[in-house]
C-alpha cells in the first residue's frame, strides 16, 4: 500500500467540484459536489446525537438501498433544528442535484455543516448546483475539500493505492472538522471514495469497523454534533471480482487500506482542532478489555484539566491519574504506570522522582505528545487522539455566530 495524491478524485470514475454560492459572508467556497460516473455501493455512519439535522435524516433514508451516485454538501449552515422547512430544503438540494445529473433523487446523499438554527439560504444553493455540475472534474477534489470547511484552517485530504493480484485499488478521502460542539456548532464530515467492487452489506460492515478505530477514537472537546456524517462510495471501476465474503483476504486488505485513510483523516481533524497547539495521543495499555481501555483514554482526553495542563506545558500527571479514576472503570491505582513521552512519572501508587525540567518539561514543549497509562491487568490496548485547550479555542467558539 502506498499513499498517492488526488484525494477523492484519485479514484477511477470520481469527479468533484467546489464553489462559493454566497452562504458564507467571507465569500469562501461553501458548496461541494462529489459524483461517481458509475452507480456505487454506498454506506454511511451518522451522528448518535438525538437531535439530528435534516440532511442527516434524509441521507439515512436514502442510503438504506445501499446504492448512490453522488453527494451534495454545503458549509456555513447546518440546516439543523430548522423543522419541516429544513427537511424540505434538504430535499430540494437532493432533487435539483439529481435532476442536474440525470439520476434518480434517492441516489443522491446530502450533508450540511455550520451554524445551527438558521434557515438554509436555499435559493443561493439552488443557483449554485448547476454551476457545480458544470465544474465537475478530476481536479475538483481540492475544491470540494475547501468547500466543506468551516473553522478548519487547512483542507483534509488523503488517498492510498494497493494491489491485489492484477488489480490496483484506490481509496481517497476528504474531511472537515476542528471542534465537535453542539448546539452551537455542527462539525465533522468525511467523504470517502473507492473504485473497488464490494457489496453494500460488506461496505457498510467495513466502514463501521473502520470508524470505530478512527473517527470514534478522536476528541477535540467531547461534544457530538447534530450533523456528523461519514459516507463512502465504491463504484467497482477497479475491475476486481465483487467482494462478497467477509472472511476473504480481499476484504481484509480493503479494510486495512480503509483504516489507513480514516485514521489519517482523523488525525488531521485533531491536529486542526480549534485553537490547538498540541496533538496528543492517549495510549491506555494492558486493560481487561478494549472498551475499558477506550473509556479510560477518552476520560483523560476529555478532561479540561488535563487539556489545560497540556496547553500550559505543565507535566501534571495527577490530573491524568484523576481523570482515569473518574472513568468508571475498576482498576488498582497501585498497579498503574503513567508515562509522559518515554518518561515514567507515576508507578506503585506514587510519583517518580525525575529531572522534571530536563526530561519532562522538554517533552511537554513538543507539538506532538504521547501520554501512556499502563493498567497492568490485561492484554487490551486503546489509543485516543486529542488536543490541548487553549485561549484561542474560547475565542473561536465565543464568537462563532458573529
Amino acid at each position: 500500500m502506498k499513499e498517492i495524491k488526488g484525494g477523492i478524485t484519485a479514484v477511477r470514475g470520481i469527479r468533484a467540484s467546489g464553489i462559493s454560492c454566497g452562504i458564507k459572508k467571507t465569500g469562501k467556497k461553501d458548496l461541494a459536489l462529489i459524483v461517481s460516473e458509475a452507480e456505487a455501493s454506498a454506506a454511511g455512519v451518522f451522528t448518535e446525537n438525538r437531535v439530528k439535522a435534516a440532511p442527516v435524516i434524509l441521507s439515512q433514508k436514502n442510503i438504506k438501498n445501499g446504492r448512490a451516485r453522488g453527494v451534495i454538501v454545503n458549509s456555513g449552515n447546518a440546516n439543523a433544528c430548522t423543522g419541516n422547512t429544513g427537511y424540505r430544503h434538504a430535499g430540494e438540494m437532493m432533487n435539483l442535484t439529481a435532476k442536474s445529473l440525470g439520476v434518480s433523487p434517492e441516489k443522491i446523499l446530502v450533508a450540511s455543516t455550520g451554524v445551527i438554527g438558521d434557515p438554509l439560504p436555499i435559493e443561493k444553493i439552488k443557483k449554485g448546483i448547476p454551476v457545480l455540475v458544470k465544474k465537475l472534474s478530476k481536479a475538483g477534489g481540492i475544491d470540494a475539500a475547501e468547500a466543506i470547511m468551516t473553522t478548519d484552517i487547512v483542507p483534509k485530504i488523503t488517498a492510498v493505492e494497493y494491489k491485489y493480484g492484477r488489480e490496483s485499488i484506490r481509496i481517497g478521502g476528504i474531511a472537515k472538522g476542528s471542534g465537535m460542539i453542539y448546539p452551537r456548532l455542527a462539525t465533522m464530515l468525511a467523504f470517502i471514495t473507492t473504485d473497488i467492487a464490494i457489496s453494500p452489506k460488506l461496505l457498510n460492515s467495513a466502514l463501521k469497523e473502520s470508524v470505530d478505530k478512527s473517527f470514534n477514537m478522536i476528541t477535540v472537546d467531547g461534544d457530538t454534533s447534530t450533523n456528523d456524517t461519514v459516507l463512502v462510495l465504491a463504484n467497482g471501476l477497479a475491475g476486481n471480482k465483487m467482494i462478497a465474503n467477509r472472511n476473504s483476504k480481499e476484504f481484509a486488505l480493503f479494510v486495512e487500506a480503509l483504516n489507513h485513510v480514516t485514521t489519517a483523516l482523523s488525525k488531521m481533524i485533531v491536529k486542526d482542532g480549534e485553537g490547538a497547539t498540541k496533538f496528543v495521543e492517549i495510549n491506555v495499555k494492558k486493560a481487561k478489555n478494549f472498551e475499558d481501555a477506550k473509556k479510560i483514554a477518552l476520560s483523560i482526553a476529555n478532561s479540561n484539566l488535563v487539556k489545560t495542563a497540556l496547553f500550559g506545558e505543565d507535566p501534571n500527571w495527577g490530573r491524568v491519574v484523576s481523570a482515569a479514576g473518574n472513568s468508571g472503570v475498576k482498576f488498582d491505582p497501585d498497579k498503574i504506570r503513567v508515562s509522559i513521552g518515554e518518561v515514567v512519572v507515576f508507578k506503585n501508587g506514587s510519583g517518580v522522582k525525575v529531572d522534571w525540567e530536563r526530561k519532562v518539561r522538554g517533552v511537554m514543549r513538543e507539538r506532538d505528545i504521547t501520554i501512556t497509562l499502563d493498567l497492568g491487568i490485561g492484554h487490551e490496548d486503546a489509543k485516543v487522539w486529542t488536543t490541548d485547550l487553549s485561549y484561542d479555542y474560547v475565542k473561536i467558539n465565543g464568537s462563532y455566530r458573529s
